[in-house]
């Protein structure tokens, strides 16, 4: 790519959320590499495009749907499982476009059970595909986003106790997620990089996607519950263009962002009109700052220590 144009990588993008986000970063001016395991033969898909949440939904139609639109796109599988898989991404990513400007985070598994119930194949799916899988896609994009002065995205939760509460350890990968936002941005900030930022966004109020189908088919009234993806990208693309150390290692919520500049109708967000979804998140979080924030002791820096071991 010899002009200008934004890069942004979303991985999770077959479907649902990650769909919605890809199709309006495009049409907001990105060229976007679109992610996920799932691929198929868009050319022979019927009907065109497919049900945004079903499993006829793929990298592959997302990345049609977009240049059909008009908009650059990429479709590249990849297994968030394997380091070298998320890796050979990155390095497709800039042999094609030559620059990566935004990393968006949305892989996803998911388990919703107690502790007896999760067995530990689930466990370890969970802390492969949710913070271990993140880890790899940002520590494979960092020197290229440094490059551009670039933004991350991650979805995961605010940090509150109620969170946990029957789905230990679904939470422990959203959580560490979450950590990961706030570690990276002192980082950044560490690093004299103030024009950079990671921030986490997660739905105030469920959204429909393919986890929601399942309840939806059961019990159609339940829709009456859910907002559409619109939402969740309109705060994204809202982040992006934000100043960076406004919404670095900030945990937001999309409703509250939104709100924080300006959005005060979000009537057209309900997937039934004239429904009112109910709020699934706290209205007041915790602040996890605490008064000694600055105070950082002794410096210690593994990596540093074992070069000069190496001396």
């Amino acid at each position: 790519m010899t002009d200008h144009t934004k890069v942004a990588l979303v991985v999770g993008a077959s479907r649902g959320i990650g769909r919605h986000i890809a199709i309006d970063l495009a049409k907001n001016g990105y060229a976007v590499v679109v992610a996920a395991k799932s691929t198929s033969d868009a050319k022979t898909v019927v009907p065109f495009p497919p049900d945004p949440n079903s499993p006829k939904s793929t990298i592959s139609t997302v990345e049609r749907e977009i240049i059909e639109a008009g908009g650059r796109a990429t479709a590249i599988p990849v297994d968030v499982r394997d380091f070298s898989s998320v890796q050979n991404l990155v390095a497709r990513t800039i042999e094609t476009y030559n620059r990566l400007d935004v990393l968006i985070y949305n892989s996803g598994a998911i388990w919703w059970a107690s502790v007896d119930d999760t067995p530990m194949k689930r466990f370890q799916l969970m802390q492969r595909v949710n913070p271990e899988g993140l880890y790899g896609a940002v520590q494979a994009s960092l020197l290229h986003l440094k490059k551009s002065r670039g933004r991350i995205v991650v979805v995961s939760p605010p940090i509150y106790s109620r969170f946990f509460r029957g789905k230990t350890a679904y939470a422990m990968g959203k959580v560490g997620m979450s950590v990961l936002t706030k570690g990276l941005a002192m980082d950044f900030e560490r690093q004299g990089l103030v024009d950079m930022a990671i921030t986490s966004l997660w739905p105030a109020v469920a959204i429909e996607s393919a986890a929601t189908l399942k309840t939806t088919l059961a019990n159609p009234s339940a829709a009456r519950d859910l907002r559409k993806a619109t939402i969740f990208s309109d705060a994204i693309l809202v982040i992006l263009r934000a100043p960076a150390p406004s919404i670095n290692g900030q945990l937001l919520l999309d409703e509250d962002y939104l709100r924080s500049v300006g959005v005060t109708d979000f009537s057209r967000y309900a997937v039934v009109s004239g429904s009112a979804p109910r709020r699934i998140m706290p209205a007041t979080l915790p602040d996890l700052a605490v008064a000694e924030q600055d105070d950082e002791g002794q410096r210690m820096d593994s990596a540093k220590e074992r070069s000069a071991s190496k001396l």
